[in-house]
Parts: C-alpha cells; structure tokens; sequence
C-alpha cells in the first residue's frame, strides 16, 4: 500500500505542467477564445453569411443569427451540431445549455446567439433546409 501511495506522489510531482494555463474559467477563459465570425442572417432572398469559415479545434466561438421576419426561417447542420460543444444558447437574454443541437429556427424577427468550442476537426455546413443555393448555405472547416 505504502509503494502505490509513494508511485501516485511520485507521478503527480514529475507530471509535465500542462501545455496552456487556461486559468480559473478553464478552457472558456478568454485566452481560448477564437475570432469574431459574422453575423448569419436569415431573410428570405438573402445570403447567410460570406464564407467558408475556418475554426480551430478547442477554441470557444460565438455565432449570432439575425433573422429579418420575412420569412419562416431554420438553420440545420446535424454534422457540424455533432462535432461541437454548445456552451449556450441565448435567445432574448435567457441562457439555455443544451445537450445537443440538430437543427434552429425562428418563426419572427430576432437574434440567438451560440456560444460553442470546435472539437472535431473536418468539413461541414450550416443551411437553410430545403435550399439548394450557395447563399443558402456556409461552409465550415475545422482544423
């Protein structure tokens, strides 16, 4: 019991120190933080956003959606959903902390914002479901 005890001290003492010092908030401290990305709009007839957007895996982002009111508008990408953390989701001030997402819509004007880390790299999308254009949909890299 005594050798396990001192093998156990032994390894925490020679343990490296860890390759970022996030500090307190931990990898959502603002030293993680990714750039700003644009604003995705959903109005009908307007493009979603200039892309492709580039994320670095386990950095935090924020996406805010602005929707016009012109239409019944959603934003699907089960793919890109399934290879990200959601920190949060605010919409008019109420924070929500959901498991997952696979899809959101606004039926009225309004803006949501999410807060997310990138975890897994590779290739994805964010679109309006149904659409076939290229302004309709973005295009995401994570790497």
């Amino acid at each position: 019991m005594k050798r396990i005890a001192c093998a156990l001290v032994a390894c925490t003492i020679a343990a490296p120190a860890a390759a970022h010092d996030f500090g307190f908030a931990g990898i959502l401290s603002n030293t993680n933080q990714g750039e700003d990305l644009p604003t995705f709009v959903l109005g009908s007839g307007k493009p979603v956003t200039d892309g492709p957007i580039t994320l670095e895996s386990g950095k935090v982002y924020e996406i805010e959606i602005e929707a016009d009111g012109t239409a019944e508008l959603a934003l699907e990408g089960p793919g890109f959903f399934r290879n990200i953390w959601v920190n949060e989701v605010v919409i008019n001030g109420l924070e929500i902390r959901p498991y997952g997402l696979e899809s959101v819509e606004f039926d009225q004007a309004g803006t949501m914002e999410i807060e997310f880390i990138a975890i897994k790299p590779g290739q994805y999308f964010l679109r309006i479901p149904g659409s076939t254009g290229d302004a309709q949909r973005v295009d995401i890299t994570i790497r």
